[in-house]
């Protein structure tokens, strides 16, 4: 299958190409040039299958035309040594939990994927590959543990000083190896838009090989779209689908999460419709009511994983729907809420369920509690372990109520290793370049 640039303006490449490049040159973010779609058929039988084997049918459509089926079999049964269930929480609201991974976060999922994905495309290559990734917190921990110890991969995670938990700094500043962490004195965006501007540096891209790991790239993203197959099919399995139309409330950041889940909608799978979760950085709420699309400088909030004001993938939904704001209001609503009320959301939900959401997901469920009508069941993204923000959400249902997995305790353990830069630009490339020797 061929990848289009979302800003048409460069020749269409392979998916090798794309998933080494990361970006398109001309900054747009790479496209399959179709969506294979599933028969009506699966879905009937889907409830019989494995997670790992429903998501290397979803893999075939994606990747299928350019993977070997046994290899792509193996890559998508060695990324998901792990479940993501779906578990209830009040009569009508699911949570899909994403954080049973090694990282204890949604991004395991694609990480991995990814990591394999390239090791696979690279096997015969002799120059080192450098992974760029921005995080605002858990695609950090998540590419750096993906990509760990993978021979021929150097990986830089740039993160904003001060902006991410304890816990998720350290399951990326303790693993040393291949893995470096740079720490920026910025925001996301700031981080963001450093990897990209070295992207576009051909001077630079003369003398290093450079790709994303961020869900810009498609190998990142695409494989999200398995938990969305796996959540129906779990529900379905349940018996609780029967005249039930499905809600899916995705907490919202870079827009890769989500634009998965349209994928998975374009493919087939029956959902009604979305909801794309905000906190204090509403951007998307905003372009849903009003059709602006207006990009603003992020700010710090408790759900620090969706503090971009900037979101990547808005060009791929913009895309997917032919930069039509009437079809994307009517598949997408948008909801967000003010650190207040995320703490509010938190407390009442253990307090009302027993249910302990992190600040994110705790987004996630109070758009479907608001929303959903009596015909329509709700199933919310559970994207991180609560107890990777600890700190906060003890302040909230009071301390020791949040026990810390072995995963994350041992990250812990580990001694701290970062290279603190400014954000500027230039101080970035020079400290890439130092790895041209």
């Amino acid at each position: 299958m061929r990848y289009y640039s979302t800003n048409k303006s460069t020749p269409d490449v392979s998916l090798k190409e794309a998933v080494i490049k990361g970006l398109a040159a001309d900054n747009g973010l790479f496209m399959p040039e179709k969506i294979n779609k599933f028969d009506a058929s699966f879905f009937e039988r889907i409830h019989k299958l494995s997670f790992q084997e429903i998501a290397f049918e979803v893999a075939k459509k994606f990747f299928g035309e350019d993977i070997e089926e046994e290899k792509l079999k193996e890559i998508v049964f060695e990324t998901l040594q792990f479940d993501c269930p779906v578990v209830k929480v009040s009569e009508s609201i699911y949570s899909l939990e994403l954080f049973h991974g090694p990282t204890l976060a949604f991004k395991d999922v694609g990480a991995r994927f990814m990591a394999r994905l390239l090791n696979y495309f690279l096997s015969n290559r002799k120059d080192p590959v450098n992974v760029l990734v921005a995080t605002s917190g858990d695609t950090g921990s998540a590419v750096a543990n993906g990509f760990l110890g993978v021979e021929g991969i150097q990986v830089f995670v740039l993160y904003p000083k001060g902006k991410v938990s304890k816990i998720q700094e350290s399951q990326f500043t303790t693993l040393g190896k291949n893995i470096t962490a740079l720490e920026i004195d910025g925001t996301f965006d700031d981080c963001q838009h450093l990897v990209k501007t070295a992207f576009l540096d051909e001077d630079l891209n003369k003398k290093l090989i450079l790709t994303s790991a961020n869900s810009i790239n498609v190998a990142r993203f695409l494989p999200q779209a398995f938990y969305y197959f796996n959540a129906y099919a779990r529900l379905k399995e349940k018996g609780i689908l029967e005249n039930k139309e499905l809600v899916i409330s995705v907490p919202s950041g870079n827009l890769g999460n989500i634009t998965a889940g349209l994928f998975a909608m374009e493919m087939g799978l029956p959902v009604s419709k979305f909801i794309a979760a905000n906190n204090t950085n509403h951007v998307v709420f905003d372009y849903l009511k009003s059709g602006n699309y207006k990009p603003v400088s992020s700010v710090e909030t408790l759900a620090n994983a969706m503090d971009v004001g900037a979101p990547s993938n808005f060009s791929r939904i913009l895309d997917l729907y032919r930069y039509s704001h009437k079809t994307i209001s009517k598949i997408i609503d948008g909801y967000w809420y003010s650190d207040a009320q995320i703490k509010e959301i938190v407390k009442n939900v253990y307090t009302e369920t027993g249910y302990l959401c992190d600040p994110h997901g705790a987004c996630g469920y109070e758009a479907l509690r608001e929303s959903l009508s009596e015909n329509q069941l709700g199933v919310f993204l559970e994207t991180a372990h609560p107890a990777k923000f600890t700190e906060t959400v003890e302040k909230i249902i009071g301390k020791g109520n949040v026990k810390l997995p072995k995963k994350l305790a041992a990250f812990m353990s580990g001694e701290k290793k970062s290279n603190y830069l400014s954000s500027d630009y230039v101080d970035f490339r020079n400290f890439l370049l130092r790895f041209t020797t």
